[in-house]
């Protein structure tokens, strides 16, 4: 009885880890849908749509160098060609979006 119990408890503890090891960073999704098309799954916008734009890796010095304001303020106002986010996403999911892309310049 009490090796049933055991088994259970590291059954429902591997599930319960195996959950959470494939749980996306918040901002991965919207970053998927409304970024990705420009900037690439990756961020390094290789895709000739990102080149043809003239689109800066996140791994750039300038990406690099750019304070989350910055980030903030490009996604939600736009910049250059980027269109603005404002009124499509809210600044929780534009700085959720920003943590994302810390994420892709590691």
């Amino acid at each position: 009885m009490i090796s049933t119990i055991r088994i259970a408890a590291v059954l429902m503890l591997a599930a319960s880890l195996a959950g959470t090891a494939f749980a996306q960073a918040p901002g991965a999704d919207t970053y998927k849908a409304k970024c990705a098309m420009c900037h690439g799954q990756d961020g390094l916008a290789a895709s000739p749509m990102a080149k043809n734009l003239k689109v800066l890796s996140f791994k750039d010095v300038a990406m690099l160098k750019a304070s989350d304001a910055q980030f903030f303020a490009s996604t939600k106002n736009g910049k250059n060609k980027m269109p603005a986010y404002a009124g499509k996403l809210t600044d929780a999911q534009i700085k959720d979006v920003v943590a994302f892309i810390r994420t892709l310049q590691k």
